[in-house]
């Protein structure tokens, strides 16, 4: 799976750590980022759900083979 973070919409809700605390954690000034290791999802079924609830949009999760594909 790929993930982005868009870290300039990211306003640190926290809702993608909380929905998906095994990939998802909070930077030093509270912005969300990837746990090291984790950085393509780590099979967890709710990187979906963390992005659908990020009130800003700031968190995309799709399949490699979608990249680039409008």
């Amino acid at each position: 799976m790929r993930i982005g973070i868009d870290k300039d919409t990211c306003i640190g809700a926290g809702q993608c750590a909380m929905v998906a605390p095994g990939v998802f954690t909070q930077d030093d000034d509270g912005y969300s980022t990837l746990r090291p290791g984790r950085e393509d999802g780590a099979g967890s079924a709710l990187v979906r759900e963390a992005a659908r609830a990020c009130p800003v949009g700031a968190i995309t999760a799709g399949d490699p083979e979608d990249a680039g594909t409008d």
